[in-house]
């Protein structure tokens, strides 16, 4: 008798999410028609990724989240890489898509900051210390090894950064700044104690961070969302520059120090390096 492989009557795909019947489309059991019109982009959103429908105060809170970095100017690698692409090939998709690629660890992915809030806070509750005592461990533990903090830090921003100063406040007045952001605080606190630290702010990926894990976020969704919040200015970008840019964008040669040796003797040097007409 043949061995039944353990998976062989498994359907090959599995989604709870949506469903399109012929006259219907059904998104995580609700008609879309209800939904279209009835709930904003933000709530909409929530139900599709959390699979429930969201508080007022979640959605609230969200829909800080998704104005938070709306645009940051010429000053993101994100937004420079799409009006470079477009310049050169002027597709809205193409754009979006270079534009995307350029999050990650050091531009606007919340995911690695999400990660330190939930297992610093998992480490918090086993441990039995006191709030400020256990922060101030870790920040000394991290020192030692030389470990970054995730989320603190801004280039032009000091002791606060406005866009994570309002997220939080938004989050606390709507019940919504909980147990693993307020040790993210204590962090920051004991962290900006340490010599030439004290003007560091938590900036907006980590506020966001905080808030997205409290929301019930995983980190790779919060990444997600953080993109997704990103790509109006995007859109605005693009658009600014397929109808104004200039066409093929380079480097200005001012503002590059080309270390290239010029005049070097090739027939000489390839001679040298062993080629001979035979070769």
């Amino acid at each position: 008798m043949t061995a039944q492989h353990p998976h062989e009557n498994e359907p090959y795909w599995r989604s709870s999410i949506s469903r399109v019947d012929p006259e219907k489309v059904f998104i995580r059991g609700y008609d879309l028609e209800d939904l279209i019109g009835g709930v904003s982009f933000t709530s909409a959103s929530f139900l599709l990724i959390r699979g429930r429908l969201p508080s007022p105060r979640e959605s609230r809170v969200l829909d800080a989240v998704l104005t938070a970095v709306l645009d940051y100017a010429l000053e993101k690698p994100g937004t420079a890489a799409a009006r470079y692409v477009v310049s050169a090939n002027p597709s809205m998709v193409a754009g979006l898509a270079a534009a995307t690629m350029a999050v990650g660890k050091y531009t606007l992915a919340t995911e690695d900051t999400a990660r330190f809030i939930v297992a610093a806070h998992a480490d918090f509750l086993e441990s039995g210390e006191a709030l400020e005592t256990f922060a101030a461990n870790l920040v000394e533990s991290m020192a030692a090894r030389k470990e970054r903090i995730p989320g603190l830090g801004h280039p032009v921003f000091k002791k606060v950064d406005p866009r994570a100063a309002i997220l939080r406040e938004t989050a606390v007045r709507e019940g919504l700044w909980n147990g693993p952001a307020q040790l993210y605080e204590a962090i920051h606190r004991a962290f900006t104690t340490r010599p030439g630290k004290a003007d560091i702010p938590i900036n907006d990926v980590g506020a966001m961070a905080a808030v997205l894990v409290a929301l019930g976020f995983t980190p790779e969704e919060s990444t997600g969302l953080a993109v997704i919040s990103t790509l109006p200015g995007v859109v605005a970008h693009i658009s600014e520059e397929l109808a104004h840019g200039k066409p093929l964008r380079i480097i200005p040669g001012e503002s590059v120090a080309y270390d290239v040796e010029a005049g070097k003797d090739f027939k000489a040097d390839w001679k040298e390096a062993g080629w001979t007409p035979e070769s």
